[in-house]
């Protein structure tokens, strides 16, 4: 079993649920709660990267294991999903940084796309996680780069 990538999965998916719950919240007027909610769920979100990251670098990333015929398309869709990742990641950063500095109209505006972005990125990453630990299990571990690219 690959211990890393299911937990850095599941944090993904708490970060996401922290995420949407703290909309909800912010919806019904709760602040406190909405605050509370989309601090774990940036929490979370650090968790994640912080375990992906330190495997990345210290064991590589896992080439994609399932068919030829599939490798595009995957590599496609893991494009799709890290772009999401990381403009999601530093819309989640600016969003934080306006509520920091009480700059609510800023933080409301990029805040609902930041939210948006979250809520897409989750799935897709659950989706790479299963295909590339579950239905395909990957092949070599190798440095990001190759494994991004298909080498």
């Amino acid at each position: 079993m690959h211990i890393l990538p299911t937990i850095s999965t599941m944090f993904i998916v708490i970060s996401a649920i922290f995420v949407g719950f703290g909309w909800y919240h912010i919806v019904r007027g709760n602040r406190e709660t909405h605050q509370k909610l989309m601090v774990l769920g940036a929490i979370f979100a650090l968790a994640f990267f912080i375990i992906y990251m330190s495997r990345t670098l210290f064991e590589g990333n896992t080439a994609f294991g399932g068919p030829d015929s599939l490798k595009l398309p995957y590599h496609l869709f893991l494009f799709f999903h890290i772009t999401l990742a990381t403009v999601g990641g530093v819309l989640g950063l600016i969003t934080l940084w306006f509520a920091y500095k009480n700059k609510f109209l800023k933080h409301k505006k990029i805040g609902r796309v930041a939210a948006i972005v979250w809520l897409l990125t989750a799935p897709t990453g659950v989706l790479v996680y299963v295909l590339l630990y579950l239905m395909y299990p990957g092949g070599t571990t190798k440095p990001v780069i190759d494994a991004i690219f298909g080498l």
